[in-house]
C-alpha cells in the first residue's frame, strides 16, 4: 500500500473545503453552494479507499499515522482506523454530501457561513472517529459542539435559541466530566509505568484497579451517554432534532448520535472491562426503559419532525443493549444497526425536511393524500418507513436480529422486553405513514405540493441502495468488523478464545464462539454441507 496519509486527506478535506469558502464573496451565493458540494463529494471519493483497501483480515489498525504533536506532555498525531472506524467514515463523508446536496434550496439566509459550519462540523466528527490519541479525540470532539450550536441556533425553526442552548449545556457537562476520566486514565499510566501518554491503543492494553475503573467508567458514561443519548439523559435530542435545519438533523441522528455509541466501543469497554461487566445490568435497564420510553411518547407525538426525533431515543437504546450483551453477536448487530440507524433515521429526517421546505408545517393533522400528489415522495417515504421497521430485506431486519440474538443469549427477559420496541415502532412509523400519505387530500394547500425533483431524488438513491445493500447481503460490512469487535470482546470477557476466521463452522454442532459473524453468515462447511441451525456462542453468557 503507498505510503499515503490517506486519514489526514480525508480528515482535512472539508476542513480546506471551508476554507475556500471564506475567500468566496458573500453575493456570489451560487459559487458557495457549488464549491460546498464539490467539496463534500471529493470527501466521499477520497473515503473511498477505507472500502476498497481495508483488509478484514488484519488485526492491527489500519493506514496508521503517527508524528510528534505535543511531546511536553505525550500527545500525538495519532490516526487510524478499524473496521468499526472505517464504516462510520465512510457514512460520515456519505451523509455529509447527501446534507449538504439538501440545503441548496433550504437556506437562503447567511449561506456562506452555513456551508463552513457544515464543513467545519465534518472534519470534526471524521477526527472523531480517526483519533487514537485520546486527546486529540477529545480536541475533535469539543469541535463539533460548536457549529451544531451554530446550526441550531442561526439556522433552526421556531425555538432554536432555547434548543441550542440547551444542546450545549448537555453536552458540554458530559465533556467537563468526561475529560476528568481521561486525566484519570493519563496519570494512572504514568504511574504504572513513568510514561505520560494519551495513546489509546496502550490504555486498551493496560489492567487497572477495579476501584479506579468504576469512577473512571462512570465518567466516561455521563460523556458517551448523552450524545448518544441514553434515557434519562434525552430531553436535548427532540429539542435540537425539531428546531435544527433539516441537513443539521440529518448530521445529528446520522453520526452525531453514533459518537456516544463508539465512545462505549472504543473506549469504555475495551479499557474498562472489569468495571464494564459490573455495569451491565444498570446499561441494560436503562437501555430496555429507553426503547419502551422512546417509543410510546413517539406514538403521542402531533409533530412530524418530534416523532422521529422520539424514535431515534427508542433506536439507539436498541443498539447500547446490543453492545452491552458482551457477545459478538449483540456487538456487531449493535454495529451494524447504527449504519442501519443512520440510513434510516437520516432519511426520515430529509422526508421530514422536503415537505416542511413546501407547506412550512411540521403538523401531522395537517396532511393526509400525499401519496395522490406526491406518488414519488411516497414510494420512498414508504421504504425508508419499512427500513425503519426492521422489515425483512432491508437493513433494519439484519441489525435487529442480531442484537435480538445476542440480548438472548445474555438474558431472556431483557430480549423479550426489548422486542417490543419492534412492534411499537412498527406502531408509531405504520400509523405516521397512514395518517399523511393515505386518506382524501383534504387541505387545499396540500393539492399543488410538487413530487420530488431530480436533485432530491438524488439525495435517497444512494441510502436506498444501501438499505438494500445491507438487507440482501451483509456479509462484507460484517467481514469489515470481525476483528474489530474480537478485540472488545476478547478484553471485556477474558474467557473468550481468539477468533479463528479461517476455520469453517462444524456441521454437526451450532458455531462455537471462535467462529466470527461473517464467517457464520457465509462460510461453508468442509464437507459442503449447510452448517447447523445456531448462533456463536455469547462470550458474554453469564452476564446477567
Amino acid at each position: 500500500m503507498p505510503n499515503v496519509p490517506l486519514l489526514s486527506i480525508i480528515l482535512f478535506t472539508p476542513l480546506a473545503g471551508g476554507l475556500l469558502l471564506l475567500c468566496v464573496p458573500r453575493a456570489q451565493e451560487g459559487a458557495i453552494k457549488w464549491l460546498a458540494n464539490l467539496v463534500t463529494a471529493a470527501g466521499v471519493l477520497v473515503s473511498l479507499p477505507l472500502w476498497f483497501q481495508f483488509d478484514s483480515d488484519q488485526t492491527a489498525y489500519q493506514f496508521v499515522e503517527r508524528a510528534r504533536w505535543i511531546p511536553s506532555v505525550g500527545a500525538e498525531y495519532f490516526l487510524g482506523v478499524d473496521g468499526l472506524s472505517a464504516l462510520l467514515i465512510l457514512m460520515t463523508t456519505l451523509m455529509g454530501f447527501i446534507a449538504v446536496l439538501s440545503s441548496w434550496t433550504a437556506i437562503q439566509d447567511r449561506v456562506k457561513e452555513y456551508y463552513v459550519c457544515l464543513l467545519v462540523l465534518q472534519t470534526g466528527m471524521i477526527g472523531a472517529f480517526v483519533a487514537l490519541d485520546f486527546l486529540l479525540f477529545f480536541l475533535f470532539w469539543e469541535v463539533m459542539l460548536v457549529p451544531m450550536y451554530f446550526l441550531i441556533g442561526i439556522w433552526g425553526s421556531d425555538r432554536r435559541l432555547y434548543s441550542a442552548i440547551k444542546f450545549f449545556l448537555y453536552t458540554l457537562v458530559g465533556s467537563v466530566v468526561m475529560l476528568l476520566g481521561i486525566l484519570a486514565l493519563y496519570f494512572h499510566y504514568h504511574a504504572v509505568t513513568g510514561v505520560y501518554t494519551f495513546d489509546i491503543t496502550q490504555y486498551q492494553q493496560q489492567a487497572m484497579p477495579y476501584d479506579l475503573q468504576w469512577w473512571v467508567f462512570l465518567a466516561l458514561f455521563l460523556g458517551f451517554a448523552i450524545k448518544v443519548p441514553m434515557f434519562p439523559f434525552h430531553t436535548w435530542l427532540p429539542d435540537a432534532h425539531t428546531d435544527a435545519p433539516t441537513a443539521g438533523s440529518v448530521i445529528l441522528a446520522a453520526v452525531l448520535l453514533k459518537m456516544g455509541t463508539y465512545g462505549f466501543l472504543r473506549f469504555s469497554l475495551p479499557i474498562l472491562p472489569e468495571a464494564t461487566r459490573a455495569f451491565v445490568p444498570m446499561m441494560a435497564t436503562l437501555s430496555i426503559i429507553g426503547i419502551v420510553y422512546g417509543a410510546l411518547v413517539a406514538m403521542a407525538q402531533h409533530d412530524w419532525k418530534r416523532l422521529v426525533a422520539y424514535s431515534s431515543v427508542s433506536h439507539m437504546a436498541m443498539v447500547v443493549l446490543g453492545m452491552f450483551t458482551l457477545n459478538s453477536v449483540g456487538i456487531t448487530g449493535s454495529i451494524v444497526q447504527q449504519l442501519n440507524h443512520g440510513i434510516s433515521t437520516g432519511a426520515l429526517f430529509l422526508i421530514v425536511g422536503i415537505v416542511y421546505e413546501r407547506r412550512h408545517t411540521r403538523e401531522i393533522a395537517e396532511y393526509g393524500g400525499l401519496s395522490k400528489v406526491m406518488p414519488v415522495y411516497a414510494t420512498v417515504f414508504l421504504v425508508m418507513t419499512m427500513s425503519s421497521i426492521g422489515l425483512p430485506a432491508l437493513n433494519g431486519f439484519i441489525g435487529e436480529l442480531l442484537i435480538l440474538q445476542g440480548t438472548f443469549l445474555a438474558n431472556k427477559l431483557w430480549a423479550a422486553v426489548a422486542a417490543s420496541g419492534v412492534v411499537l415502532g412498527a406502531a408509531y412509523m405504520l400509523w405516521l405513514y397512514q395518517r399523511t400519505m393515505f386518506g382524501k387530500v383534504e387541505n387545499p394547500k396540500n393539492e399543488g405540493l410538487k413530487d420530488l425533483n431530480a436533485r432530491e431524488i438524488a439525495l435517497f438513491v444512494p441510502l436506498i441502495a444501501l438499505a438494500l445493500w445491507i438487507g440482501l447481503y451483509p456479509a462484507p460490512f460484517l467481514r469489515r468488523l470481525d476483528t474489530s469487535v474480537a478485540r472488545v470482546v476478547a478484553r471485556v470477557t477474558p474467557a473468550a478464545r481468539p477468533a479463528q476466521a479461517a476455520k469453517a463452522p462444524d456441521c454437526d454442532r451450532p458455531a462455537p464462539v471462535e467462529t466470527t459473524m461473517a464467517a457464520f453468515v457465509e462460510a461453508p462447511c468442509a464437507d459442503g454441507a449447510t452448517p447447523a441451525p445456531g448462533v456463536p456462542t455469547p462470550a458474554g453468557e453469564g452476564v446477567h
